[in-house]
């Protein structure tokens, strides 16, 4: 796991972040290995926010239980190494000048206040860093350096914010025939440092010219005096910003020649260590190459359906407790337009229909029901219950032999149901005795 982008969102976050990141995380033997170091850093961070108020750090009131759960629960995915910036094949770049549109921090776009982004830049600088800045005093213990802007990792211009740093005459080394090595540096000259150390609550940043106190990604830039050339081009850019009103986001981008680039996307992708063939995803189903038949468009809409129907169904229940006949048979209709063979919806239509003397479309209803689920109780009890009432219907009608159909139905549904037994004994005792009455007059 990203150990710098974890600290700095526990730091962000606090003690509810931690907690919850130790038990969605307990079993991951790569948060194992950085939990002290989150836990120092919470601590620090708490000494800092009771040694003065005036440190800006979050507040509780801003607190996001959903969005730390999330952090928590993704905490593998989202501070993966993977998708740390790799570094790629540079050489289009060197032969173009830009591989892709380099633009100024946006927060040079926007009204961001002098103390909120000195803040956000102390917040947010870490050990290892790298950068840019011009010498303003050269004493017999080292450098002091006005910082311009970042020149790795996240881009900030910063030349305004007056932020100051030193670089100790220990961490500067001998360069040539000097035997001083301070002797070789002068007022006025660019140098590109790493950091070293940082204060946060005294807001003070010491560097160093040796490229080991780089992280290891950035440890082959040279440090040391640099030139205009070398300065980042998001620098110089937003230099234009800073001298030109008229200059907006948009033109700016326009007028990039990496914007034009044909090859950009495949570059970037390449330089955020994402795939062009197998899709980054948060999601646990899509981190590998083989879906289960759950995790596809077509199961999980129905799976939404059957939900969302559900809910119409509750509804109509409650209409129909209410006496709101007519509301109740809304809801359902509803639930079975959302979701075509839900049963729960059939069956109490079915019912609905059955209260109101519909006993066929009862019926219709309940055994669709029952094609779909042949165990649901309701489904087969109110069915049998509705195919007697149907055939008392038709018994009085002299229908006797349709009746006795509709009653052997209900026997085969539910060989336990006595009324439906009862009923068909008793119509075939009387179908019998007809037909005796009917021998007797014909002969």
């Amino acid at each position: 796991m990203e150990r710098d982008l974890l600290r700095q969102s526990v730091s962000y976050h606090g003690e509810n972040l931690l907690s919850l990141l130790k038990c969605e995380q307990n079993e991951n033997p790569d948060f194992k290995h950085v939990a002290a170091d989150l836990v120092k850093t919470l601590n620090q961070r708490n000494g800092l926010s009771n040694t003065s108020e005036d440190m800006h750090f979050k507040d509780k009131e801003d607190a996001s239980p959903v969005l730390e759960q999330y952090i928590a629960r993704k905490a593998d995915l989202l501070f993966a190494p993977s998708w740390k910036s790799s570094t790629p094949a540079d050489e289009w770049q060197e032969e173009s000048g830009e591989a892709y549109a380099v633009m100024p921090p946006l927060e040079q776009f926007m009204e961001v206040s002098f103390e909120e982004r000195r803040e956000l830049f102390y917040r947010d600088v870490e050990r290892g860093d790298m950068l840019i800045g011009r010498i303003n005093s050269v004493r017999d213990f080292g450098l002091f350096v006005t910082l311009l802007c970042t020149a790795g990792g996240l881009e900030r211009d910063i030349e305004d914010l007056e932020i100051k740093a030193l670089c100790p005459i220990r961490n500067v080394p001998s360069t040539g025939n000097h035997d001083d090595p301070l002797s070789y540096y002068q007022i006025g000259d660019l140098i590109r440092a790493g950091v070293k150390d940082i204060d946060r609550y005294h807001e003070k940043l010491t560097l160093s010219l040796y490229s080991s106190s780089l992280a290891t990604h950035l440890n082959k830039i040279k440090l040391g005096v640099i030139s205009k050339e070398d300065l980042p081009l998001h620098y110089t850019r937003g230099e234009m910003v800073a001298t030109d009103c008229n200059e907006t986001y948009e033109k700016l981008l326009d007028d990039s020649l990496g914007l034009s680039n044909p090859l950009n996307v495949d570059y970037l992708l390449g330089k955020l260590g994402i795939s062009g063939t197998q899709t980054p995803s948060l999601m646990r189903g899509l981190q590998s190459k083989r879906f289960k038949e759950e995790d596809f468009g077509t199961a999980i809409r129905k799976k939404q359906s059957v939900s969302w129907a559900l809910k119409c169904v509750k509804t109509g229940v409650d209409h129909f407790k209410s006496g709101r006949h007519v509301d109740a048979m809304n809801e359902y209709n509803k639930a079975l337009e959302i979701d075509t063979n839900n049963v729960e919806a059939l069956v109490a239509r079915g019912a609905l229909y059955a209260t109101k003397g519909s006993l066929m479309k009862a019926i219709g209803d309940f055994e669709l029901a029952l094609e779909s689920c042949p165990t649901h109780r309701n489904a087969k009890k109110y069915l049998c219950q509705t195919l007697v009432e149907r055939g008392g219907q038709l018994e009085e009608e002299e229908k006797l032999v349709t009746a006795e159909g509709l009653y052997k139905r209900a026997v085969v549904l539910d060989d336990t149901f006595r009324e439906a037994a009862e009923a068909l004994e008793k119509l075939q005792i009387r179908i019998q005795v007809s037909w005796i009455n009917l021998t007797v007059t014909d002969t």
